[in-house]
């Protein structure tokens, strides 16, 4: 007949088990929740940038705008100007000028044009990725409440195992549960044991005659000299 002391740290340990495959569960939730968000996170960022974009092509735009405007009066000025003179140097020297205003004129008019396409492309990009954005939320709503749901379910099902768990654990003499605490974080994973025959079930390492009688007739529980295992014995 097992002891009661044993009883209670088998069943501490068969739920910590339990605790540990619900964490795994927890973790590929985890894993599926990461990769909708770093593929929501990637749509953002590109519309970010394309945002970033428009904004720097935007501040380009306004200063050249600014400049054309200005060099059309310059323009104007010197046209008017021009007309005005009337002798052959001064007309030769105005007219130069105007042909070197008119040819800066036109590269600006070139650019700006430029620019306007530009924009318009930038706009068109932005609007695209916000379009694609919401259709992102919406393919991914579906996956993402089903995702809550068994989070839900699961957050459930851990706090009702850990708390059999902590009122089995109660059962366990401290210094018992101590030993078996310490083992099962360094080994993570189980920490007791069954003799299997003559040896230790965890590593097959055999345990001398006089260890396994106390562990077998005395209901002790020991530690296996090679792994550091807890070991007790099978009812008979």
């Amino acid at each position: 007949m097992v002891n009661k002391d044993l009883e209670a740290l088998l069943t501490v340990q068969s739920q910590d088990i339990e605790l540990r495959l619900l964490e795994q569960r927890a973790a590929e939730l985890a894993d599926r929740q990461r990769v909708l968000d770093e593929e929501r996170a990637a749509e953002v960022a590109a519309t970010e940038r394309a945002r970033q974009a428009l904004e720097r092509e935007s501040a380009r735009h306004g200063g050249l705008q600014a400049k054309v405007t200005e060099h059309r009066e310059l323009q104007r000025r010197n046209m008017a100007q021009l007309d005005q003179v009337r002798r052959m140097r001064e007309a030769a020297a105005a007219q130069a000028q105007v042909e070197m205003a008119g040819q800066m004129l036109d590269e600006e008019e070139r650019e700006l044009d430029h620019l306007n396409g530009r924009l318009r492309d930038l706009r068109a990009s932005v609007t695209a990725h916000e379009d694609a954005i919401a259709a992102l939320d919406e393919r991914q709503l579906e996956a993402r409440s089903e995702l809550d749901a068994e989070r839900a379910a699961l957050d459930a099902e851990v706090a009702t195992v850990r708390s059999q768990r902590d009122a089995r654990a109660v059962g366990v003499p401290r210094s018992l549960l101590s030993r078996y605490q310490r083992i099962r974080d360094r080994r993570q994973g189980e920490a007791i044991f069954a003799l299997r025959g003559t040896a230790c079930s965890s590593c097959d390492t055999a345990i001398p005659i006089q260890r396994r009688h106390e562990i077998a007739e005395g209901g002790k529980i020991e530690v296996c000299e090679e792994c550091g295992v807890l070991l007790y014995a099978l009812p008979e």
